[in-house]
């Protein structure tokens, strides 16, 4: 499937165009992305799923700023963000985008406030308090702000880690296989979780998953192969998806 997969009119919250990515060099050089193109509007929730070795996770963090591509270009908004000194990449990328991870990434000795305020102290900036106790009201951990990670669920864990991507008001979230380490019912109220954050606040949420039925909250999926886009389904449902899936050996 080649071109841009569009949004509709609006400036896309997030976009690549003409995406490589290689690794190594000569005759070891692996082709991680070939030239994809695909952009993410305001307010939308896109799965990118595809077997193992497709390159989704690589689009992932090249969307996110966290690797760079090879070739091609990666924008937020207007704002072109590949080719940004590092400093600079970093600092938009604390104020704009937000990460969650399938491990969480939590520091154990650290509260639960400690760890939603550690990027901002990192970055150099007083914590809004204020802003830490409602994020973490959003994701319905209200009255467990000084509890350790270990005190915690691996629900709770990555709510956690949710609100920690969220304090900043990014207007994107990109997740890698935020339900991964999950049970199955635990998975549904982050899934339910990181909708209610498209749908009531308008963010963009961009999501690794190789689940069919996580696919099933997005707006929509992307499927790749071999570093490649080859289809895309809009208004998913887990059975659709599991069908394309096979189709792909995914």
């Amino acid at each position: 499937m080649d071109g841009m997969t569009e949004t509709s009119g609006a400036v896309a919250a997030a976009r690549a165009d003409g995406l490589y990515r290689e690794y190594g060099r000569g005759g070891a050089v692996v082709r991680a992305l070939r030239g994809v193109s695909v952009a993410f509007g305001p307010g939308t929730f896109t799965a990118v799923m595809g077997p193992s070795g497709s390159g989704k996770t690589t689009l992932l963090h090249c969307l996110a700023g966290m690797d760079r591509p090879t070739r091609g270009s990666v924008r937020w908004g207007d704002t072109e963000v590949s080719r940004l000194p590092e400093r600079r990449l970093a600092e938009l990328r604390r104020s704009r985008v937000g990460f969650v991870f399938q491990a969480f990434n939590l520091m154990p000795a650290m509260t639960v406030v400690q760890n939603v305020e550690l990027p901002g102290r990192l970055a150099g900036r007083r914590p809004d308090r204020g802003r830490v106790l409602e994020a973490l009201a959003r994701v319905g951990l209200a009255g467990r702000e000084g509890h350790r990670p270990g005190q915690l669920s691996g629900g709770q864990q990555q709510r956690v880690a949710i609100a920690r991507a969220l304090v900043s008001g990014p207007k994107v979230l990109f997740a890698d296989e935020p339900t991964g380490a999950l049970d199955r019912a635990t998975g549904h109220e982050v899934l339910a979780l990181l909708r209610s954050g498209v749908d009531r606040d308008g963010r963009t949420c961009v999501m690794v998953t190789h689940d069919p039925v996580a696919a099933g909250y997005a707006d929509r999926v992307l499927l790749l192969a071999d570093g490649l886009v080859v289809d895309e389904l809009d208004r998913p449902t887990a059975a659709r998806v599991a069908e394309r899936l096979s189709r792909l050996g995914g």
